[in-house]
């Protein structure tokens, strides 16, 4: 079993900047994979980014350029820079780590982008 922490979120305006933090314990090195995922109200939950235990990245269209995931395997931690945040980018934020057999999900943090 995997176990994931979300810190970081909050109130931030428009053309701000704010970093999630995924804290993992449990079952470290069954993960090959991080990522974060949004839900919006009455929205899907949809890919945010996604990093591989290589350092592989992948971005959703409507944050490339603007956000950052990385990871710092000596801390068991995830992370996701925001920059440039939209009202749009307003949502929960959840971290999920992938083994080979298993999702496993954070309790989410909210992100509000407001003036």
């Amino acid at each position: 079993q995997v176990q994931l922490v979300e810190s970081g979120g909050g109130l931030v305006q428009p053309g701000g900047s704010l970093r999630l933090s995924c804290v993992a314990s449990g079952s470290i090195s069954s993960i090959v994979a991080m990522g974060w995922y949004r839900q919006a109200p009455g929205k899907q939950r949809e890919l945010v980014a996604t990093i591989t235990n290589t350092d592989y990245t992948r971005y959703a269209d409507s944050v490339k350029g603007r956000f950052t995931i990385s990871r710092d395997t000596a801390a068991n931690t995830g992370y996701l820079q925001m920059n440039s945040v939209k009202p749009e980018d307003t949502a929960v934020y959840y971290c999920t780590a992938l083994s080979l057999s298993k999702a496993y999900w954070g309790q989410g943090t909210q992100v509000t982008v407001s003036s």
